[in-house]
């Protein structure tokens, strides 16, 4: 069960505010080439794939690679810039077992509400010693986010999350190790004028469940600061691979 409810206003709003550039894409395909090490042919599961945007690089980053894209929201997938995208969930995965070479989950794992069974389902359709590439903002690891310097109310949310001890611990019981944790910088946005003025609380988990007022307070602190601060947003992310 998500957190939040994905229907068609969040859908709308994180197809227009939350695809990377090509710019902010590029240390993430670094990094997934990096730990995928792609061969022609090689199937990999986007799962919570969202509105497609990651499915869509992968396609264009490894040619000859087959994407299948997986996401339970059907407001999300009517959204999707990348087709085919199939229903489905981390405790129901549409595939077939030991079919898939590597899984790639971006900013979903705080929607998982059962790590260990999303782990079995992962281990199901994954082929021997494929990795499972989780790029998420974990609980206790905020300080390289520039969202949380003007919404720093949104920390008490982010601790909510899961650690990278609990995805390790619920993942283990299925047989996964960690191979790597990385913090991997992103460009976000050219300027914080154009964070600012292109911030859709609907598009961000975070936001929607502050209060009211403490988003309107952020606002108002992101506003301010972006009056004088010129600069483009980087942002580091972490990447947790499993085997």
């Amino acid at each position: 069960m998500a957190r939040i409810a994905y229907d068609h206003a969040d859908a709308a709003a994180f197809e227009a505010t939350r695809h990377l550039t090509d710019d902010g894409l590029a240390s993430w395909r670094a990094a997934a080439t990096r730990h995928l090490a792609p061969q022609p042919g090689m199937r990999l599961l986007d799962l919570g794939a969202g509105t497609g945007s990651w499915a869509r690089a992968f396609t264009n980053w490894f040619p000859g690679s087959d994407v299948i894209a997986v996401e339970p929201s059907a407001a999300m997938r009517a959204r999707s810039v990348f087709e085919p995208i199939l229903a489905g969930d981390a405790a129901h995965i549409p595939l077939d077992d030991d079919s898939i070479d590597g899984a790639w989950i971006s900013t979903v794992i705080h929607h998982v509400s059962d790590l260990t069974a999303a782990a079995h389902e992962l281990r199901r359709v994954l082929r021997p010693g494929a990795p499972v590439l989780i790029r998420s903002a974990f609980a206790g690891r905020h300080q390289a986010i520039t969202l949380f310097r003007y919404f720093p109310e949104a920390i008490r949310v982010l601790d909510t999350y899961p650690s990278i001890a609990d995805v390790e611990s619920g993942f283990a019981d299925a047989g996964f190790a960690t191979a790597a944790i990385e913090q991997v910088p992103q460009i976000t946005a050219a300027s914080l004028r154009e964070a600012a003025a292109t911030l859709r609380r609907e598009a961000h988990t975070l936001l929607q469940l502050i209060t009211d007022d403490e988003y309107a307070a952020g606002v108002r602190r992101l506003h301010e600061a972006a009056r004088v601060d010129t600069g483009p947003v980087i942002d580091a992310l972490d990447l947790l691979v499993l085997r």
